[in-house]
């Protein structure tokens, strides 16, 4: 628990100092654990950009940051990227047109 909430703290902290597109994108071999600080980064900066990162508990933040890395990580370990999702919703939101 220590180390999401010092991730998270890091996150904010290199987002002030404009470096972290370093943290953001991992290579191919890249472990797990430095694929999830790389989500867990992007996730606190794009929560920071839309204004969210702040509106909850500190908790209640990381828990968020953590439930969407590990979902992330556990759909492209069995080959379902981001793109499948868009593809899905996009399926979802015709289907919903046109009826």
């Amino acid at each position: 628990m220590k180390k999401y909430c010092l991730i998270l703290g890091l996150a904010v902290l290199l987002n002030g100092c404009g470096q972290l597109d370093k943290y953001m994108v991992v290579g191919a071999n890249a472990t797990p654990q430095e694929k999830f600080r790389a989500c867990a980064v992007t996730e606190a900066n794009s929560m920071l950009q839309n204004g969210t990162l702040f509106t909850k508990s500190l908790t209640a933040t990381k828990d968020e940051i953590v439930s969407t890395c590990l979902k992330k990580m556990a759909l492209e370990a069995a080959g379902i990227d981001s793109e499948a999702q868009t593809i899905a919703t996009n399926v979802i939101n015709a289907l919903r047109a046109a009826q």
